[in-house]
């Protein structure tokens, strides 16, 4: 007790804890309902709301003059939001660029940025007016169709949410990042979601999927490609979340010559084409893109980036296949329909769900605003038939006005009027009375009691008001149809081509000679050029060379290894010459206890003879050994204490195979089995001794061997006829002049 802080008189000790989550709370609830997310009526957030209704009081209509951008802020930081003026002023510019809005909702004149990325001019220069689509938001809302609020000052009064006779949300998207939550919503086509809505007005219970019918996919402003897959596209739009993979367009340009360029026109949908070219510069110098020899930017009103091939033969898909794989040119968007529901519940909606509120949101309006016009004409009628019994008695409603003291309540007892008509009539104008003819009443009354009717019937009919409801949308997508300017689809769709990944990738690497160098320790390095004198290469105490052979930056490498598994490496990611290299093992995940054995440059296509010290073996295809990993593919299956030594290349008809015992055997080439991966088969038989060599060769070329002076000899199989048998037998002596190393001295893969 005695080391409790007493706080003095007039201040009240809280807990810090609740103190802060429940300011916290308080934040985020403002973060996600006043700021970051939108309505999904309305699809706007309270900042463009507030912009267009105070636009809507400065009587900024699509046919009057502009007012300058200044004076818009300024009432929308004075009256309704407040919040910084530069903040307000980014949310107006931001409604008026084509190419951030599918829809612009103001119509700009001035500075308002561009698509490079560069800001809008400063709000004293800058004019703005409301466009047609602007004007459909605010349809009604004199009408009472729908509910105001108290400004935060409480000096004045601003709507919850706009009539929306547009469908705002999905046509124009919207993102924001709250607390806790973010919304990422991309533009669509106003013509799709009105057809999506039609139909849903006719099939309320519809699956989601009738709707993808009609909403084909995003339609961003800047166009572009959306490269599609039909279920993740389904997916994204049944849940509210997914991704959209957009692409540039671009078309092949034919020059002078048998020259060509590409000429990119549409680029994905916010990226700043400036920082675009900047990024394509910057992989261009660091020669990361070998196909590509300049960019340049000859954009004026339209997007127009030119890109020029390092040379006429180069394929212009593989070239733009690199080129969506490293830059923006390809771009994801993400969905992510986080909304406020009825402008309190945040929650994430299928794209049914968004269009469902919007269709109950417009029944609302619609009631509403029927409701309020029936009132006007109740109103209207009941002045009209006061109006007539003053036309009928004119001369007594003049005498009586004239010398009775209270002249309304004489009215309204001599003629049986209501209060409204007797004001009504006291409130008439003297110049009235000559035009006020009967025949002129009774017009207007039957029009107006017709149109009574038709509300009355509006109202108590539910059919009638969602055939009411699906006129107005079938006028919004008329006005926005495929046939106009605004309303046709500019994000097109494409498959993704099929190339391979392998030409893609190859495509991104420079191609330059090199000779690859491996120790017999292990260590590779890979020296530029094609090298013939290696004479002068150093290496670390105790080791030396093992192979070199010539390939491109652009080759793959196999390596072989004792335990009868192949690595591969790209030659461009090979360690530079200028040391000893690095150790195999450190690139590739290979056991302590194995070794190299051979290395060369892959050839698809080929195939391979691979053989154990035991002398079993079996043939495989080259391209079924390419490993996409560390650890590497596993060919030649062994036991130990048995090794995998010989890797030679299987061409032509016969196979001539000699032991460490001094024993030669020839036979087919097709006796030995071809696999993927396995022990093999006996090549040849030994008693005690191992495998030495392995030779392929065409029957009709004869044997080819060298000796150890370097000196060549060939022998036809008609002389070689005693040493021809079946795979697995011993064989015998070689002929006189083989070599007593036991080795044809085969040239390498």
């Amino acid at each position: 007790m005695g080391n409790e802080l007493i706080p003095p008189d007039g201040v009240e000790g809280i807990d810090l804890r609740e103190a802060l989550e429940e300011r916290y709370l308080a934040y985020a609830l403002s973060t996600i309902m006043h700021r970051a997310l939108p309505d999904v009526r309305d699809g706007l957030k309270p900042v463009h709301r507030r912009l267009l209704y105070a636009m809507r009081l400065l009587k900024l209509d699509p046919g009057s003059g502009f007012k300058k951008c200044a004076r818009v802020v300024g009432d929308v930081i004075g009256k309704y939001h407040p919040h910084g003026d530069q903040a307000v002023y980014d949310a107006l510019v931001r409604l008026a660029q084509d190419f951030a809005q599918r829809y612009p909702l103001i119509e700009g004149q001035g500075n308002f940025g561009n698509v490079d990325g560069d800001g809008a001019a400063a709000m004293r220069y800058t004019e703005a007016r409301m466009t047609d689509t602007a004007k459909r938001l605010l349809a009604g809302l004199d009408e009472d169709a729908v509910d105001f609020r108290e400004t935060y000052d409480g000096e004045d009064k601003e709507p919850i949410v706009l009539p929306a006779g547009f469908p705002n949300l999905l046509a124009n998207g919207s993102s924001g990042i709250a607390v806790g939550m973010a919304t990422s919503i991309p533009p669509h086509n106003a013509y799709e979601l009105c057809q999506a809505s039609q139909h849903l007005i006719k099939n309320p219970n519809c699956e989601a999927e009738e709707l993808l019918q009609f909403i084909q996919g995003p339609d961003f402003p800047t166009g572009g490609l959306l490269v599609t897959d039909q279920g993740a596209t389904r997916e994204a739009y049944l849940t509210g979340r997914g991704s959209f993979r957009v692409r540039s367009r671009w078309e092949r340009e034919e020059l002078d010559r048998g020259q060509w360029q590409i000429v990119v026109t549409e680029i994905p949908y916010q990226v700043q084409k400036s920082r675009l070219i900047e990024k394509i510069a910057e992989l261009l110098i660091a020669k990361k893109l070998p196909l590509l020899d300049d960019i340049r930017d000859e954009s004026a009103e339209d997007v127009r980036v030119v890109l020029v091939p390092r040379s006429r033969n180069v394929d212009p898909a593989i070239l733009m296949e690199s080129l969506f794989k490293l830059t923006d040119l390809e771009n994801r968007f993400s969905l992510n329909m986080n909304v406020l529901s009825q402008g309190k519940v945040p929650m994430v909606m299928g794209v049914k769900q968004v269009l469902r509120e919007w269709l109950d949101h417009r029944k609302e309006v619609l009631v509403r605003r029927s409701e309020y016009r029936l009132a006007q004409i109740n109103h209207r009628l009941e002045v009209l038939e006061g109006y007539l019994v003053a036309y009928l008695n004119l001369d007594e409603v003049i005498r009586i006005i004239r010398e009775e003291d209270d002249a309304k309540g004489t009215l309204i007892k001599t003629f049986e009027l209501t209060d409204v008509q007797a004001e009504a009539i006291l409130n008439m104008r003297l110049r009235s009375l000559r035009k006020l003819e009967e025949l002129e009443i009774r017009k207007e009354h039957d029009k107006l009691s017709a149109e009574k009717d038709g509300l009355i019937k509006l109202l108590g009919s539910d059919a009638r008001q969602w055939t009411n409801i699906s006129k107005e949308i079938g006028e919004i997508s008329k006005a926005y149809g495929p046939e106009t300017d605004i309303g046709k689809r500019r994000t097109g769709f494409a498959d993704a081509p099929e190339h391979d990944i392998v030409d893609i990738q190859q495509a991104m690497i420079e191609k330059e000679p090199i000779t690859v160098i491996v120790s017999e320790k292990g260590w590779i390095r890979a020296l530029k050029g094609h090298q013939a004198e290696l004479g002068n290469l150093s290496f670390k105490q105790g080791d030396k060379l093992k192979l070199s052979f010539h390939a491109e930056t652009t080759d793959k490498i196999l390596l072989f290894s004792t335990g009868g598994k192949f690595f591969t490496l790209g030659a461009d990611r090979l360690p530079g010459g200028r040391g000893h290299g690095e150790p195999i093992r450190l690139m590739v995940e290979m056991d302590e206890a194995q070794d190299i054995i051979s290395a060369f440059v892959h050839k698809p296509g080929r195939k391979l003879l691979l053989a154990s010290n035991e002398a079993r073996g079996f043939v495989v295809l080259e391209d079924d050994l390419i490993a996409n990993t560390r650890k590497g593919k596993q060919a030649l299956n062994l036991t130990a204490p048995a090794e995998a030594t010989l890797c030679v290349e299987a061409s032509g008809d016969q196979v001539a195979v000699i032991g460490q015992n001094r024993k030669l055997l020839i036979f087919p080439l097709s006796q030995i089995t071809q696999m993927t991966r396995g022990r093999g088969v006996r090549l040849q038989r030994y008693r005690d001794g191992d495998l030495s060599d392995i030779r392929t060769f065409k029957g009709d070329d004869g044997l080819t061997w060298m000796d150890a002076s370097g000196r060549s000899f060939n022998r036809s199989l008609e002389e070689l006829a005693e040493w021809c048998g079946e795979r697995g037998q011993a064989g015998r002596l070689p002929p006189s002049g083989f070599p007593r190393s036991n080795k044809f001295g085969t040239p390498g893969l």
